[in-house]
């Protein structure tokens, strides 16, 4: 048997409410919220003590979600430099297709003060494609198709 879908990318955030504001205003729904906690949980992500807060996202097309996670019981933990270049191993990014990359950054640049990573390029005739890091350090990619 393969594989049927990817049901969501896990981001342990510090500041849910920030990060979740940061991902409606990006263009996500927001589908729910709570907490999370108990032996099942701790079974499953093999952690004791697991008391914690999620939000569940999704995208307008309802394909695309994120889980985002706020550890209160344990702590969270750092495991790279806090804005980490492209090049340091695991996960860099998520990218998200957008009508308009400049009206994008500019909306989260004056709402949630992220910034370029690097610059907006233009990939041939076909993308117009960016990096921006938002709350915590997160990276989103935006690409805006062409034509």
């Amino acid at each position: 048997m393969t594989i049927r879908r990817m049901d969501n990318v896990l981001i342990v955030v510090d500041d849910l409410d920030v990060v979740v504001s940061f991902f409606v205003e990006l263009g996500m729904e927001l589908e729910g919220k709570g907490p999370v906690e108990g032996r099942w949980a701790e079974r499953v992500i093999g952690l004791k003590d697991v008391r914690q807060d999620i939000a569940m996202l999704r995208t307008p097309d309802g394909h695309g979600r994120i889980e985002l996670a706020m550890f209160h019981t344990p702590k969270a933990i750092s495991a790279e430099p806090k804005d980490a270049p492209a090049n340091t191993l695991g996960m860099r990014r998520i990218m998200f297709a957008v009508d308009d990359v400049e009206e994008v950054v500019a909306r989260l640049r004056r709402t949630h003060g992220a910034e370029l990573v690097g610059e907006v390029v233009r990939y041939e005739d076909s993308y117009r494609l960016c990096y921006v890091r938002g709350p915590e350090g997160l990276v989103v990619g935006l690409a805006e198709q062409l034509g």
